[in-house]
């Protein structure tokens, strides 16, 4: 569990920088510095990169959270969480599908990779269903019932098997709340502020203001495009900022 109730606007604000440029990403988090707690390192710019796309934004001074949705068989989690750890990560992803002892292997192994460089265990999140996500791409997958259904399930299930928070859609954030009560970050991706327009495709299919998100429950809001594609992300970022004080 964590405690999310005296924080502050920039540390309710995770920066994404999804895409596979390092000198885009650190010109974005330069101009987010002082305005932003947090940059989300996603699987395209570590993969491409690996632990210096941390190391660079870590030198910072930001939080760091990797999204690399980890899911696959205990013992491979169990390294990969080890390493992110070690890394000094403040917050990694885990599938909550990937069932109960790989996420309780994620934690144990991420807490004994950051106590290794005297660095705070990890808060580890379990991703419930992607954004991109509705209910007839769950049924194409073969599951059944509503989105809500299996976020709920999900949901109930990470938090018992040593997850410190839920990734969801802003769209299920009271939901995740009322399953999993207070204490427990929720991590909300699907971030839309009204200014920010939608003359772009977008694939994420729940989204929200950063708002309603937060009067919903959500601890965390993940803004990716709104700020990084702006044509002035520094004050994007500030807008963000703002909008967040006022909730």
């Amino acid at each position: 569990m964590t405690n999310t109730s005296t924080q502050s606007a920039a540390d309710t604000l995770i920066v994404a920088l999804d895409g596979r440029d390092i000198s885009e990403a650190r010109n974005w988090a330069a101009a987010c510095e002082g305005i932003a707690g947090w940059m989300k390192v996603g699987m395209t710019l570590y993969y491409h990169y690996g632990p210096v796309a941390v190391e660079d934004f870590l030198a910072m001074g930001y939080r760091i959270f990797v999204d690399l949705k980890l899911h696959d068989i205990p013992h491979q989690v169990e390294g990969a969480a080890y390493v992110l750890g070690k890394l000094g990560v403040d917050m990694f992803t885990v599938h909550a599908l990937g069932g109960p002892e790989m996420m309780n292997a994620a934690k144990r192994a991420a807490e004994r990779g950051a106590a290794e460089v005297g660095r705070p265990a990890p808060m580890m999140v379990a991703v419930t269903v992607l954004t991109s996500m509705a209910d007839e791409t769950l049924h194409q997958v073969g599951i059944g019932g509503t989105t809500n259904d299996e976020v709920g399930r999900l949901a109930y299930l990470a938090v018992e098997n040593g997850a410190d928070g839920i990734v969801c859609s802003p769209q299920e954030a009271r939901l995740v709340r009322e399953v999993i009560g207070e204490g427990y970050a929720i991590v909300t991706p699907g971030i839309r502020p009204s200014w920010a327009g939608s003359d772009e495709p977008d694939d994420q299919a729940r989204i929200t203001t950063p708002a309603a998100a937060l009067e919903a429950g959500a601890t965390h809001l993940v803004v990716g495009r709104p700020i990084t594609q702006h044509i002035d992300p520094m004050a994007a970022a500030r807008l963000l900022v703002d909008e967040i004080e006022q909730v």
